[in-house]
Formats: C-alpha cells, structure tokens, sequence
C-alpha cells in the first residue's frame, strides 16, 4: 500500500459519503484513478465496506459493558458454536476471541443495567458452554477514528 492508498483509507474513513470526483480532488488525481485505486482496495480487503457510526444512547443503549467468558471445554466447535450463537444476539455488537484469562470478549450493550443483569443472567449464564463470565462496564468510549498501516 503506497502513500496514494495509504491517504484514499484515511479520507473515507473519516467520512465514506465522499464522491468519487471530491475523493480526487482531495487527494491531487483524475477520477479516473481514484476509482481504479478504491476498486483495486476492496477487492484487495483492504476496505471491507461502508456504514454509519451510530451513537448507542441516541437509540436508548445506554448501558455498554464488555464480557470475559471462560469456556467449560476448548475444543474448536465449541469456540465456533458459541462464537456463531452469542454474535446473533442483538444486544451483542462484537465477539472478539483473545487469550489469557477468557475465551471470549463481548461487547454489549444494552438500555439499562437491569437489561444488562437480565442478558447476563437469563441468557449468557444459561448457555451450557460457559464456565464462568466476568463483566465491565464501559463508562466512556474513546477511540481513533483512522487506522493507519503501521511501519
């Protein structure tokens, strides 16, 4: 990826609704080639896709927490039945797998923490794969908007 794709990613991760012909503007080229380099991105999996960001509270989920589960076995169809049936769930927004303490990581979020008790209780403790789960809640959310590759 070269400096011309490296500046393409930044720009539409920073706003996606950018017109072909203002992508080229911005970045000094024809249209031409600001569409041959977006196309050859995606089609490298370079960009995977365009969406909205969404402010959780201005839908109502007000409370976000993210869960450690530890399974009670590690054999990969567990991982991958789990993984399949908790990133279903609506209240679920990511299901990441990681190492050390946990299997799983989820991050959820919810209305309100009698929702967020009720999900842990009624549906995460339920599930025969989990051993044990432990839960932070999330207070603010900081994140950088724009990944770079790194050197």
């Amino acid at each position: 990826m070269d400096e011309l794709d490296a500046s393409i990613v930044r720009l539409l991760q920073t706003d996606a609704r950018l017109s072909n012909r203002e992508l080229a503007r911005r970045i000094g080229v024809a249209p031409s080639t600001a569409l041959e380099r977006v196309r050859s991105l995606t089609k490298r999996g370079v960009i995977r896709g365009y969406g909205a960001e969404v402010d959780l509270a201005a839908i109502g989920r007000n409370a976000q927490a993210l869960v450690t589960v530890q399974l009670g076995q590690h054999q990969r169809a567990a991982y991958e039945g789990f993984r399949e049936t908790v990133g279903s769930w609506p209240e679920v927004l990511t299901v990441f797998t990681v190492s050390g303490g946990g299997d799983i990581v989820l991050h959820v979020a919810v209305q309100d923490t009698e929702r967020l008790h009720s999900f842990l209780v009624d549906r995460l403790a339920t599930r025969p794969e989990v051993a044990r789960f432990q839960t932070s809640m999330v207070f603010q959310r900081l994140h950088n908007r724009i990944v770079e590759p790194l050197e």
